[in-house]
């Protein structure tokens, strides 16, 4: 199952329809979701009475619409909607136990101007028991292509499991792209070949037994010095996804999200999955 997170905003019906086609891709039914303060879900008499109804036939309206765009385009895909009670951060983590993937715009309404990402987006992709989808602006002409951010982290595997998952449903290129640098403080030294060269042997490890599994899947190995956010934001202009992890080297313990999946969650150039270290495929 697919769940897809929807507020009223464009931004959010956009998620909807990527998650739409990213649900028939892997041959699963796609619940979308939308959540309401719990007093509007529960009130029913009383002096807010009438406000309480009117905002959920607003919600109940806005599903609508979303289910419609889903089935639009994908007619066969079996689509349920749900009016959750609560914040929505809340309502689409517990949701999500359940699901393969969490898709959500990056964008919400009331928003505040110059907010890159809306707190939602935000707050799902740290706490999430799945792996979390942030649809940015859909690339106007997609050159078929996956990028996947690689480091010499454990949680590597998991994310080139899902960024080779992701490249052989939609028959694309896997672009895998290892980063780095040694900063000082000064800034950041001069790439060193022999660094360079253990670096290429980390990402070919990294590579090999996934390439072994998905033998129809095209592999570039990218090896590029300087900071990874600004070499994957380069290397995924124009792609069709984005993968990164969770965490990467050096996190601290206790922190949500690397430093890393947090600024791309505000700058990645396309739609953005954040590989979640408790992803249910671990278990």
């Amino acid at each position: 199952m697919i769940i897809a997170g929807v507020d009223g905003s464009r931004a959010g019906l956009e998620a909807c329809g990527w998650a739409a086609r990213e649900a028939v891709l892997r041959g699963t039914p796609l619940t979308v979701m939308h959540a309401l303060p719990r007093w509007c879900v529960d009130t029913a008499e009383g002096r807010y009475a009438d406000v309480a109804g009117w905002m959920r036939r607003g919600g109940l309206d806005l599903l609508a619409v979303a289910e419609d765009r889903a089935h639009r385009e994908h007619p066969g895909l079996k689509v349920e909607t749900v009016l959750a009670a609560g914040d929505p951060r809340t309502a689409l983590t517990r949701a999500a136990r359940d699901a393969e993937l969490l898709v959500i715009g990056s964008h919400g309404v009331g928003g505040v101007r110059g907010l890159l990402v809306g707190s939602v987006a935000f707050g799902v992709a740290g706490h999430a028991p799945c792996d979390v989808a942030v649809v940015h602006e859909l690339p106007s002409l997609p050159r078929g292509e996956i990028v996947a951010g690689v480091d010499g982290s454990p949680q590597a595997h998991r994310v080139l499991e899902s960024a080779f998952a992701e490249a052989e449903l939609r028959g694309a290129v896997l672009r895998a792209v290892l980063a780095w640098s040694w900063p000082h403080a000064g800034g950041f030294d001069p790439a060193d070949p022999d660094a360079e060269r253990d670096q290429s042997l980390i990402l070919k490890e990294a590579l090999a037994g996934h390439r072994e599994r998905h033998p129809d899947v095209p592999v570039v190995a990218d090896v590029v010095h300087g900071h990874p956010v600004a070499v994957l934001r380069e290397a995924a202009s124009g792609a069709d996804l984005l993968v990164v992890g969770s965490h990467g080297h050096g996190t601290f313990a206790g922190m949500i999200l690397g430093s890393v999946s947090q600024a791309l969650l505000h700058q990645s150039p396309c739609p953005l999955v954040v590989v979640r270290r408790q992803a249910r495929t671990e278990s």
